[in-house]
């Protein structure tokens, strides 16, 4: 039987995820492609993706109001809830698409902490997610690269924002994380198994469409038949 993959789309707040998630799922409907779509945090559906909720709704203060230790371990908890979901999706041969996955914790609460601390924090999350919880690792992870204002003054536009959303230094040190994160190797030194789509040109945002041709080219290698 085909083993299925596992793609993430990352990218920092108003880069286009959710609608690039959208269109390619459309795409994939279309071709008959058995695909699956998992969107992190699951708002709604645990205790730790509720608390997630409230964090970033200020609830308990600012950025720095959950240390950030504790913090990445209740966003792992709530992936840890579909791990055991995912590895099935896999195993039965499925695509599956995850917004925002464990590199979103590594980008977003690194920018928390100093310069000098961050490469520690970095592999413990790894050791935390991989190792201990068993999460999936990534077969390939598309980065949508926004400059952090442009995706600032994106998410500006909807009726509602969260404390990283409302701070444009802490999404462009998450953005400038997450471009060190797609040049490093796969995990046991393999081949890069990140692509990095730029979503804007000549300072301005490229259409939903265009974004997604260049997303679908780097993906045709997974969606081929072996």
């Amino acid at each position: 039987m085909k083993i299925g993959k596992l793609v993430v789309i990352e990218g920092t707040d108003g880069s286009g995820k959710t609608t690039q998630i959208n269109l390619l799922s459309q795409y994939l409907k279309e071709k008959n492609i058995d695909f699956e779509v998992l969107s992190f945090p699951q708002y709604g559906k645990n205790e730790y993706a509720n608390k997630i909720k409230d964090y970033l709704s200020g609830k308990f203060g600012g950025i720095h109001a959950i240390e950030v230790h504790e913090l990445a371990k209740i966003y792992a908890d709530d992936r840890k809830t579909v791990r055991d979901l995912i590895t099935g999706f896999l195993d039965s041969g499925k695509l599956v698409l995850a917004n925002r996955y464990v590199s979103s914790s590594k980008a977003h609460l690194s920018a928390h902490i100093p310069e000098n601390e961050k490469e520690e924090f970095i592999k413990w999350v790894d050791e935390l997610e991989y190792k201990e919880n068993g999460m999936p690792r990534e077969d390939l992870t598309l980065l949508l690269n926004v400059d952090s204002k442009v995706g600032q003054e994106n998410v500006l536009e909807r009726s509602s924002h969260d404390i990283h959303e409302q701070n444009l230094d802490h999404l462009e040190k998450a953005r400038k994380i997450f471009l060190e994160l797609s040049t490093r190797p796969a995990d046991g030194g393999e081949k890069n198994n990140w692509v990095i789509i730029n979503c804007m040109e000549n300072g301005e945002m490229r259409s939903p469409e265009e974004i997604q041709k260049d997303l679908l080219n780097k993906l045709s290698v997974l969606l081929s038949p072996s």
